[in-house]
C-alpha cells in the first residue's frame, strides 16, 4: 500500500484578493487627498452626506441580475428578516435613495459630496480593487448643460487638488445622444450589437484604430491567439463609426465642428451637438482651460446608467514601477448625467449629474510613480536603562507635550537593535540619555537623515566611529528646540 498523502496545511495568514492592506504612508496620503478634494467640493457650495455601508439589494438596481442570490457585482447577505442587503457598489445609488426619501425637505437642487469605501465583487487587477475609496459630488434636481459644465470644471479642480499636475490629466467629455445618433445612422438596433460597438469604441486607446475596426467588423485576434467576436458591421458602417470616434481635435470648438460633419442631422444628433456646445460655453465661463477638459467622442462610459453627457478623468502620466515596467493607470474618475436614477424610487423623473474621483486608484498610481514616499516616523527616545525606563518615558512625554511625534522604545533589545528599529520606523532623530548624560545634564541627539548624508562621504569604519556623523550633545533644556529644528528641516 502506498503512502497516504498528507493534505497541505492551510495558510491562515492570507487575505482575499482585491482587499489591500495599507501602511501609514498610504493611509495618510489617501486621507490628505480626500481632505483636499472635499475642500474643493465645499468651496463650490456642496454639503457633506454620509450613508451606511449597506443598502437593500433592490435599491442598487441594474447591478443585481439574480434575485435569488444577488451577488453578481456586489457583496450581499440576508438580513434577519430575509431581505437581501448589499455593500454599496458606489456612492451614487445611496444618494438616490436618500434623495427619494427626503425630497420634500431637501433644498432643491440638492448639492452633496461624500467620501468613503465602496465594494465591488469583480476581478481585481493592477490599480483595481474590490474595496476602494471614492470621493463624489452630485447635484440632484438641476437640469441643463450649465450644471454639467460646473461638475466638469469642478472635477478638473479636484484632480489638481488630488495631486495631478498641469498636463498630467484631462477630463474627457462626450454625450450619449451623439452615440445614439451614430448607432441610428448605421441602423444598429439590436441590443447586443449596440453594446458590442460601444465596447469596441472604449478600446480605442488600447487597440488603436485598426484594432477597433476589427472589433466593429468580424472580430479581433489578440497576440495570444484568442479571438473576440466583432459587431459584424459592413465596411461603410465601420467607416462611419470610426469617423465619429476620431472627430476629436485640438480645441473644443474644432471638435464640435468635426462632430457636426460626422453625426448627421437627425434630431438626436442635433440635440447632442447642442448639449456639448452648451457645455463648452459653460466651461469657457467657468475658466476651464482646453488642457483640462477636452471633448472626446471615443468616451463610452456606463451608457446603461447615464442619460446624457458623460465625462471621464484620465491620468495621462505614465508611471514606472519598482521593476522598471511602465504602468498606464488611465481612468481615475468619471461621471455624467443620470436623470433616471431617483425615478426608480419615486416614479418622478428628477435630473441629476455627478462626478467621482477614484481615490484609491489615484493613490495607487502616485505610489507606483514614487510621488507617495515614506512618511517621517516618530522621534525615538532610546531606552538606555532596561531596568528603569523612566528617563526615556519622561523625555518622550516632554517631546509630545511640545507637539512633536515621539515614542520611548518599548522593547528589550540593546543599542544596535534600537537604532535599527528607529531606522525602520523612519525616525528623523533619536534621543539618548545614559549615566554620562544624566550627570552632565545633557541629551545625546542623532539626526538620522543628516547622519546618513554625512556617512556617505566616510570611507572607513574607524573614521565613522570617530566622527559619529549627525550626532551631538545638547543641554536638556534645549532638547525640544533642537529636535523641532531637525523635524522641520526634514519635512
Amino acid at each position: 500500500m502506498g503512502k497516504i498523502k498528507k493534505p497541505k496545511p492551510i495558510d491562515l495568514a492570507r487575505k482575499p484578493r482585491g482587499f489591500p492592506d495599507k501602511r501609514e504612508n498610504l493611509i495618510q496620503a489617501e486621507q490628505a487627498m480626500i481632505e483636499r478634494i472635499t475642500g474643493v467640493y465645499r468651496r463650490w457650495g456642496f454639503e457633506g452626506l454620509e450613508t451606511g455601508a449597506f443598502e437593500f439589494a433592490d435599491a442598487l438596481g441594474k447591478f443585481l441580475p439574480d434575485d435569488d442570490r444577488p451577488n453578481a457585482g456586489v457583496f450581499a447577505l440576508q438580513d434577519d428578516d430575509e431581505q437581501w442587503m448589499s455593500l454599496r457598489y458606489d456612492l451614487t445609488a445611496p444618494l438616490a435613495r436618500f434623495a427619494a426619501e427626503n425630497w420634500q425637505t431637501l433644498p432643491k437642487p440638492f448639492r452633496r459630496y461624500a467620501a468613503g469605501p465602496v465594494w465591488r465583487n469583480e476581478k481585481p487587477g493592477p490599480g483595481r480593487f474590490r474595496e476602494f475609496l471614492q470621493c463624489d459630488a452630485d447635484t440632484v434636481g438641476a437640469a441643463g448643460a450649465h450644471a454639467d459644465a460646473e461638475m466638469i470644471a469642478m472635477a478638473a479642480e479636484a484632480m489638481r487638488a488630488a495631486g495631478a499636475a498641469n498636463g498630467e490629466f484631462t477630463i474627457r467629455v462626450n454625450t450619449r445622444r451623439l452615440l445614439n445618433a451614430v448607432l441610428e445612422n448605421i441602423d444598429a438596433t439590436g441590443e447586443v450589437t449596440r453594446l458590442t460597438i460601444l465596447r469596441a469604441l472604449d478600446k480605442l486607446d488600447k487597440f488603436g484604430v485598426s484594432g477597433v475596426a476589427d472589433l466593429l467588423g468580424a472580430g479581433r485576434m489578440d497576440e495570444s491567439g484568442d479571438f473576440t467576436k466583432g459587431a459584424g458591421l459592413d465596411a461603410g458602417a465601420v467607416k462611419q463609426v470610426l469617423a465619429f470616434a476620431e472627430a476629436g481635435r485640438a480645441t473644443r470648438s474644432e471638435t464640435l465642428e468635426a462632430l457636426g460633419q460626422a453625426v448627421g442631422t437627425s434630431d438626436e444628433a442635433t440635440a447632442g451637438l447642442a448639449e456639448l456646445a452648451a457645455i463648452a460655453q459653460g466651461l469657457e465661463a467657468l475658466g476651464a482651460p482646453e488642457s483640462d477638459v477636452t471633448i472626446d467622442p471615443s468616451v463610452v462610459r456606463g451608457l446603461e446608467y447615464y442619460t446624457g453627457p458623460v465625462f471621464e478623468a484620465e491620468l495621462l502620466k505614465d508611471t514606472v514601477d519598482e521593476d522598471g515596467q511602465t504602468v498606464r493607470i488611465g481612468s481615475v474618475g468619471g461621471g455624467g448625467r443620470y436623470d433616471d436614477l431617483v425615478a426608480r424610487f419615486t416614479g418622478d423623473k428628477i435630473p441629476a449629474t455627478g462626478f467621482s474621483v477614484g481615490v484609491s486608484r489615484l493613490a495607487a498610481a502616485f505610489s507606483i510613480s514614487g510621488v507617495i514616499g515614506d512618511l517621517n516616523g516618530p522621534v525615538v527616545v532610546l531606552n538606555m536603562d532596561r531596568e528603569d525606563p523612566s528617563e526615556a518615558l519622561k523625555l518622550a512625554t516632554q517631546l509630545r507635550a511640545a507637539g512633536i511625534r515621539a515614542e520611548a522604545y518599548m522593547g528589550s533589545s540593546g543599542m544596535r537593535p534600537q537604532m535599527k528599529y528607529a531606522d525602520r520606523r523612519g525616525a528623523p532623530a533619536v534621543v539618548m540619555v545614559g549615566t554620562d548624560e544624566l550627570e552632565k545634564g545633557v541629551v545625546t541627539i542623532k539626526d538620522l537623515k543628516e547622519g546618513a548624508r554625512q556617512a556617505a562621504a566616510i570611507a572607513s569604519n574607524e573614521e565613522y566611529r570617530e566622527a559619529r556623523p549627525g550626532q551631538f550633545e545638547a543641554p536638556r533644556a534645549e532638547m525640544v528646540a533642537r529636535i523641532q529644528a531637525i523635524v522641520e528641516a526634514d519635512q
